[in-house]
């Protein structure tokens, strides 16, 4: 007769949630891999959503930019769970943005992308954390109809889009938000000149 002891249910849960949350996360290599779009100018979008959120550690701030990289809405919100899990993380992406756009779920390719800046402790380098938030924001992108873009880290350090190498050290965790007005480009200014406008100019001494 042989004795010994049988893992327990708890035990063996336990091991199979650790293994599938270990695998909810994205490692640098398959974020570059992942065909991710460049953005045109990274600061201009770090810098207007710092102004428009001012983001502390353990906040994320999640945009949709259209074709054009203007910001169509965003939302920020503090990480409270402890765990860092890919499903979790996607699931607080999506509410936020189901909760601040309509889902683009009818349309056969995306036209609009979403961003996740994520302010955390540490220096730029890449952290399971990032993985799992990189992991995150891709499934929320599916199941909202979005194009998955930029993953930044913003540290003490500056901000650094991961996988693409592009970084700055303004703004950074502890620095003060530019005014909205100089982080966002100026609207255009109404056209002059021309044959209509002095039609509307004679119009008007009239």
């Amino acid at each position: 007769m042989t004795f010994g002891f049988a893992p327990s249910s708890a035990a063996s849960l336990s091991t199979s949630t650790s293994a599938a949350s270990a695998t909810r996360l994205l490692e640098p290599a398959e974020w570059a891999a992942a065909g991710i779009p460049l953005l045109r100018n990274p600061r201009e979008v770090v810098s207007g959503l710092h102004s428009r959120h001012r983001p502390r550690p353990t906040t994320a701030i999640v945009a949709v930019l259209d074709s054009d990289e203007r910001v169509c809405a965003s939302a920020s919100f503090t990480r409270r769970q402890a765990s860092s899990d890919g499903w979790m993380f996607r699931n607080a992406l999506l509410a936020q943005l189901r909760r601040v756009i309509p889902h683009d779920l009818r349309l056969r390719t995306p036209v609009r992308t979403a961003v996740l800046l994520y302010c955390r402790e540490g220096d730029a380098r890449w952290t399971e954390e990032d993985g799992a938030w990189m992991w995150g924001l891709r499934d929320a992108c599916t199941l909202h109809g979005l194009r998955c873009g930029a993953y930044i880290t913003l540290t003490r350090d500056g901000w650094q889009v991961l996988g693409e190498g592009r970084g700055g050290r303004r703004p950074h965790a502890d620095s003060t938000p530019e005014p909205f007005a100089l982080s966002e480009a100026p609207p255009p200014l109404p056209r002059t000149g021309g044959a209509a406008s002095e039609v509307l100019r004679r119009a008007a001494a009239r």
